[in-house]
């Protein structure tokens, strides 16, 4: 499927949804079942200062909180920028919730005061998993559900 498409699918299926966890669920299941690289693919909530906590996700169980000062999911959380590791192992930050991942991407979720209110994390078990066109694809993505955040 090519990712505009993806793109497409999910913003018509949750076309006036205002259901955020309805809508994380949609978005971590359309994104996990178009690509065959996308391993893990999930959200982790902030649920208090400096705090993620998992869900709703897609794949084997993950770390269920993650401090803002952990991690690369929390990276993406305490600078609100996209991170992109080609490979885990040369990030000394990353936690190994799956033995099995060797890339990922993380693209905060921010509402409209700019805050980080989740994190929407995609791991694979393939070195340089990730294109630019999946990175553009889960940012586009993130961005559109920062929206909709209340």
């Amino acid at each position: 499927m090519e990712h505009d498409e993806v793109y497409g699918r999910i913003t018509s299926i949750l076309d006036g949804e205002d259901d955020w966890i309805a809508a994380m669920a949609t978005v971590a299941c359309e994104l996990h079942h178009a690509f065959d690289h996308y391993h893990w693919t999930g959200f982790y909530r902030t649920t208090s200062p400096g705090m993620l906590k998992i869900g709703p996700y897609q794949g084997s169980h993950g770390c269920l909180y993650i401090p803002f000062d952990k991690g690369i999911c929390g990276a993406a959380a305490r600078t609100g920028e996209t991170q992109d590791v080609p490979n885990v192992h040369e990030r000394s930050e990353h936690i190994a919730c799956s033995s099995t991942t060797n890339s990922e991407i993380v693209v905060p979720v921010k509402n409209s005061k700019g805050e980080v209110v989740a994190v929407l994390d995609v791991d694979s078990d393939d070195f340089s998993a990730f294109s630019k066109q999946d990175i553009e694809l889960v940012e586009r993505v993130c961005t559109w559900l920062g929206t909709m955040y209340h």
